[in-house]
């Protein structure tokens, strides 16, 4: 496993981590990977890690964040807290968890108007972040992070970098993946994962032909739909291609990104999609996908911690990466996601120096336990015991290992002025509303 770890790092490191923001290159979208560099878990967290700040006096810190009861990073963020009440008993930290759609309001609200903000806030790296520090709203953290620079690299510092300078504390790392009920396969005559688009085809006529749907989508949670589109787009027209779009260096008027929406609709036309998640949330279709209701689910690899925690469930589910669609542009290991979560700090916070101090301590915390639960891949170097890390979250890192190329989040990777739009026209090809010439003709209209 530090074997897989030390190749996933270097992979990372080359893949997509250049700075978001400013006067520095965008994240690089097609990198060969390198596997001469092996950061190997520690048994221990480096001495640096000493809490700075040992006042006496009684301090009260709030933050924003999106671990709600149900999100799998949940346990990860109390058991974190638990241990910084330890390590900071001047310190009360007072936090809110708010759903993810109605977070991203909340925050850009608060944001806009500069009242009510929290000392620490949970936010998504790149454009998202990058527009609250244009708006000046953001605390820099090179001096807090320089004490962490034995821990966390600087290549996973890329996302969260501005003009040459530090303003998150990334946690976790994840990238879109696809989950397969083994279970179901089987019962359509598969007894593997498709290893091909064509495959993937004839598993999903077989699946319907024995009255198994093949995947759901939370259509109530548009961001879900991305986590089917995105890859498909990627497959089809290629990473370099795909990160350029969402940068803003090339449009959107592109006859193979038209092609691709077409491929998805077709898939929703053969019946591939559950009907009734065109309106469900996100947690639903999940806990239909573990119920049995479809074979395949396509999200987030933060999903493992929930797979990997229902005993009965996880000998059942296997995980891959959506298959090339055309080879001649695109190829295995090029994939949605990198380094995201993160952690910052208001620069209006009376107390902004102790926030970022325990910002850092506490991200990677969230890191740390975030990565023995299966949420994902681990920014900060690991440490301690990381041998019953779970078999999924395993193959996820054998898979990123292998990584060509990530494209962020859609979503994230844009700017607030562009995502809206982008999510609108998503909605839209999901509710059938647009086809690919449809998509492709309101987004030039709409984005740089």
């Amino acid at each position: 496993m530090k074997k897989v770890l030390a190749l996933l790092m270097a992979a990372v490191m080359v893949c997509s981590l250049a700075a978001c923001g400013g006067d520095t290159p965008a994240p690089a979208a097609s990198t060969e990977p390198a596997a001469s560099t092996e950061p190997a878990a520690s048994t221990e967290p480096a001495a640096s890690t000493e809490p700075a700040v040992t006042a006496d006096e009684p301090v009260t810190l709030t933050m924003w964040c999106i671990a709600t009861e149900g999100d799998s990073n949940r346990h990860a963020y109390e058991q974190a807290i638990a241990e910084m009440a330890e390590k900071y008993p001047n310190v009360t930290l007072e936090w809110e968890a708010i759903e993810n759609e109605a977070y991203k309001q909340k925050i850009a609200a608060a944001m806009a108007s500069g009242e009510g903000l929290p000392d620490i806030f949970f936010t998504w790296s790149c454009a998202f972040l990058g527009d609250f520090v244009n708006q000046g709203r953001v605390y820099c953290l090179d001096d807090t992070l320089a004490k962490y620079k034995d821990e966390l690299p600087e290549s996973m510092l890329g996302n969260t970098t501005y003009d040459g300078k530090h303003y998150g504390v990334p946690t976790t790392m994840n990238i879109v993946a696809l989950f397969a009920n083994m279970d179901l396969l089987k019962q359509a005559g598969w007894d593997k994962v498709p290893e091909n688009y064509d495959e993937l085809i004839q598993c999903c006529d077989d699946l319907v032909a024995n009255g198994i749907i093949p995947f759901g989508c939370a259509g109530g949670e548009t961001w879900c739909v991305t986590e089917y589109l995105e890859p498909i787009i990627e497959k089809s027209i290629g990473a370099d291609a795909l990160n350029d779009i969402f940068l803003g260096r090339a449009s959107y008027d592109n006859a193979d990104v038209a092609k691709a929406v077409d491929t998805f609709q077709e898939m929703i036309d053969k019946g591939y999609f559950d009907p009734a998640g065109a309106s469900l949330p996100n947690d639903d279709v999940k806990a239909n996908f573990i119920a049995g209701r479809t074979a395949f689910y396509q999200n987030g690899t933060w999903n493992c911690a929930d797979f990997a925690s229902n005993p009965d469930f996880l000998p059942k589910v296997k995980v891959t990466e959506f298959p090339v669609i055309d080879s001649s542009k695109s190829k295995l290991g090029q994939l949605i996601g990198g380094p995201s979560d993160t952690l910052a700090v208001t620069a209006s916070s009376p107390n902004a120096e102790l926030a970022a101090e325990y910002a850092a301590e506490l991200g990677k915390l969230i890191c740390h336990y975030g990565y023995l639960d299966g949420c994902g891949l681990p920014a900060w170097i690991p440490y301690g015991d990381t041998s019953n890390i779970n078999p999924l979250t395993q193959s996820v890192a054998e898979i990123c290992a292998n990584a060509d190329a990530y494209v962020l989040f859609g979503d994230t990777a844009m700017s607030a002025v562009d995502k809206d739009p982008y999510l609108e026209a998503v909605a839209k090809v999901y509710g059938k509303e647009l086809d690919g010439a449809g998509f492709i003709a309101e987004l030039k209209g709409a984005i740089r």
